[in-house]
């Protein structure tokens, strides 16, 4: 329609082809682009009905000011919504126009509206745009039975670490890996009840995946705290996926890693051990100490 391409009589004719012409849905006037979609008694009273739900008055004197309509200061959902509306308005009076011509099916305007509604309330329920909070925004969505979709509220969370219970050491622990896989490091750091560092490591793994660098940080942990007979232990890794592993011991890990996690499985035996998720955020020094991993030729504590 655009491009003025549309083949209505006008431009049928200009093409050369020699016919009579006549709108079939107002039945009075030369066809011509501009007239079906806009000049037409029948268009007219599709216009009026959609400048009622935008509550404005609306005037076209070529076919690009409709598309000016879109470009004005609506929300997201309201400007993909009405410009919906307006290429289902086109399209439904070509339809229109067709079904009268080819088949003397003579469609009145609450079918098309009909018509136009129903696209639109798909397209705009479907879409991921969010509305304002205004009324003119509610109105026009709720003409074309759309569902408003308000803005979500940022939500702020405090992320702060926690220290144990007396007698206890919490380890948080962290993998890196340049690479998934890549180079490789692990590093982790011990607490007491009072946040004091009772000890550390880092740890180079060589080439490994993500996974195997979070894992063989969880395994090193525990590994030290069965050397020192530390009895309680509170591990927190921001893997979900180790979490996973150490709430269900018999979690398949690579090959690779089969006999060492096999004998970590010991080793949690004899212990009390809480395994816990925790945000990066909140465990920055195991993640220098994984970085710092990846520089070393050896474990270092």
């Amino acid at each position: 329609m655009m491009h003025n391409k549309v083949p209505t009589d006008e431009n049928l004719m200009i093409r050369g082809c020699a016919l009579p012409s006549m709108c079939n849905l107002c039945r009075k006037n030369v066809e011509s682009s501009f007239h079906i979609f806009f000049d037409c008694e029948f268009a007219i009273r599709i216009w009026s009905w959609v400048a009622n739900c935008l509550n404005m008055v609306l005037q076209f004197t070529s076919m690009e000011d409709m598309w000016k309509l879109c470009d004005m200061n609506w929300s997201p959902q309201c400007k993909i919504t009405i410009t919906t509306a307006l290429v289902n308005l086109i399209i439904s009076l070509w339809y229109a126009r067709n079904q009268a011509r080819f088949h003397n099916n003579h469609i009145d305007c609450k079918s098309v509206i009909t018509m136009i509604i129903a696209n639109t309330s798909l397209s705009g329920n479907n879409s991921k745009k969010v509305s304002s909070n205004s009324i003119r925004d509610f109105t026009i969505l709720k003409n074309f039975n759309v569902s408003t979709h308000h803005s979500t509220n940022t939500v702020i969370k405090e992320d702060l670490w926690q220290p144990p219970l007396i007698n206890w050491l919490k380890c948080n622990i962290d993998g890196a890996a340049k690479g998934n896989p890549g180079l490789a490091s692990c590093g982790g750091i011990f607490r007491n009840h009072v946040a004091d560092m009772i000890y550390c490591f880092a740890e180079p793994l060589g080439t490994a995946s993500a996974f195997q660098a979070e894992l063989c940080g969880a395994m090193r942990a525990i590994e030290v705290a069965h050397n020192r007979n530390w009895k309680n232990i509170w591990l927190e890794t921001d893997s979900v996926l180790v979490v996973l592993a150490f709430k269900n011991l018999n979690f398949n890990v690579t090959w690779n890693l089969r006999n060492r996690w096999n004998n970590v499985k010991q080793l949690l035996r004899k212990m009390n051990c809480i395994v816990s998720h925790i945000f990066r955020e909140e465990s920055q020094v195991a993640d220098i100490l994984a970085n710092v991993g990846s520089s070393l030729s050896s474990l270092a504590s």
